[in-house]
Order: structure tokens, then sequence, then C-alpha cells
């Protein structure tokens, strides 16, 4: 199995991974587990996966430039956990607007960390996909309480968290290649769940949660990641983060369609305007430093 997707568009490949990761919400609904029980499904499975397949390809583990995938590494973990509670306290709609401050993160830290340029069309295009956030929330903020507000907040944590992590792996994507970067992203979360899991009385109650668990864990922790990881190796941070908002457009519908959630004029024009500022980003490949060549 390939986890490059070096024939897909940079462009198209950020875009799937944002329309699966759309699911995420639905997914964790659906499963009705425990945060700590879904985090530790949703990490361990793909870190396992991907340590059987670089042991296979006879690929080194922890060399190079550890220190920062292991930040990163835990990191992740954290950020992990947040996006769990917060998609079970919070509404699909609440939850996944306050999710998305994490790519004016992403693109802030790519500016300061990464030496990456800021115009004024990326200033423009950026305040395109908030402004669609902000139309969204307008139909969200009568139905705050104290469970919606612990749940926001946590999306909002995550944001700051896994920007870091985005900006770290796209850092050190000249180095690792994308099972490596996949591997590492996931490596500490399933020690970190694990202690709270066993201390649960009844950390699943079907054997069916557990399937569908895994299905979780492969469809968003290796084929959303991977395509994500695809793109981000070509494109610049801001124009990855930038093209992400299309999660939001996919969680709305994903909640109208599941759960019922109302199609109003707020989310047809919120979710228009962070459409077209996906299309109007510039079609352009940039010259960011790649991943390292998987093949042996």
């Amino acid at each position: 199995m390939s986890f490059t997707f070096r024939a897909v568009n940079p462009y198209l490949a950020v875009t799937l991974a944002a329309l699966i990761w759309g699911t995420s919400g639905a997914f964790v609904k659906f499963l009705d587990l425990p945060p700590v029980t879904i985090g530790f499904i949703r990490t361990v499975i793909p870190a396992f996966a991907l340590f059987i397949y670089l042991k296979a390809k006879k690929t080194p583990l922890f060399t190079g430039n550890i220190k920062p995938m292991m930040i990163a590494s835990a990191l992740n973990a954290l950020r992990t956990y947040l996006v769990l509670i917060g998609f079970l306290y919070a509404s699909l709609g609440n939850g996944i607007i306050m999710l998305y401050t994490w790519p004016v993160f992403a693109a802030l830290y790519g500016v300061l960390f990464l030496g990456e340029s800021f115009s004024l069309r990326k200033l423009l295009l950026l305040g395109m996909a908030v402004l669609g956030v902000i139309v969204i929330f307008m139909n969200h903020t009568h139905s705050l309480d104290n469970r919606e507000l612990i749940g926001m907040s946590a999306m909002l944590l995550h944001g700051v968290f896994y920007a870091m992590t985005v900006v770290i792996f796209k850092k050190q994507s000249a180095n690792y290649s994308i099972p490596e970067t996949l591997f590492y992203q996931n490596l500490l979360a399933p020690f970190l769940f694990l202690p709270f899991v066993l201390m649960l009385d009844q950390p699943f109650e079907t054997i069916s949660q557990l399937g569908w668990g895994a299905v979780y864990a492969l469809w968003i922790g290796l084929l959303g990641f991977s395509l994500f990881f695809s793109g981000l190796s070509r494109i610049e941070t801001f124009s990855a983060s930038l093209i992400t908002y299309l999660e939001i457009v996919g969680a709305i519908f994903f909640g109208i369609v599941f759960f019922g959630e109302a199609l109003t004029w707020h989310i047809i024009v919120g979710g228009s305007l962070i459409v077209c500022s996906t299309i109007l980003l510039r079609k352009r490949m940039e010259k960011p430093a790649t991943l390292k060549d998987t093949t042996s």
C-alpha cells in the first residue's frame, strides 16, 4: 500500500482530506464511547499498522531530529483528547466552527516560524473563510449553554495545539516520509490514553463499537492524514490551512443528513464563502521542502 499519494494534485489531496475529516464528528457521536476510549482506538490502530509497515520496509525508526517529532506527537495526543471532548459536548455546528480556529494559528505560525510569505491576497482569502465561519456561527449563538461552552473551549485549545503540530511536521517533512510522519504523530497517544482506559469500569459496550472505532481510525487516522501530509509537503502551510476550511461544510452536511440539523441561510451563505475562498486560492505549486522518498 502506498501512503504517498504523490500522483494526486496537492490541492486535491488536502481537499479530500478535509472532506474525510468532515465525517469525524459524526463518527464520534455515533460511536458514543468515552473520549479516552475513542482516542486510544483512534491512535493505536494507525500507530501499530504503520509500525508493521515501516518494519517490513526495513525503515530505521527513531533516527534524525527526533525531539521535535516527539513534541509534536505529545501535542497530537493532547489535541486528540480535546477534539473528542469538543465533539461530544458541543453540537456539530458549534464544535466544527471553533475547531476551525486552527488554520488561523497555522497560517500565523507558518509566517513566523517557516518564513512563508504573506500578502494582501492571502489576507483577503483568509478573511473570506473566517467571515464564512462567523456567518454560520450566527445561527448557533442562541443554543450556548455550559456543556456547549466546555466543548467549544476544548475546540479552541485544540486549534492552538494542532496548528503547532502542523508546523512542526511541515518543518520536518524533508527528513521523514509520510508513513514515518504518521507513525510519530500517533506514537505517544496510545500510551497516554491507555491508563485512563484501564480505569474505566466499561471502556466499551459492544464489539460493534470497537469495529466502527477501527473504521474511524483507519478512515481518519490513515487515509485522511496521509492525503493531508502528502499535500502539505508540496504546498504552503497557509494554502493547506485555508483549503481545510471545507471540513466545516462537510461536517455541517453530515449533521443535516444524520442528526437532523436544519439547513439555514447562515449555512448556505457561510458555506459558500468558505468554498469560494478555496476556489480562489492561487492554483500554482509552491516549492517547499518535500517529503523524502519512501521507496526502498
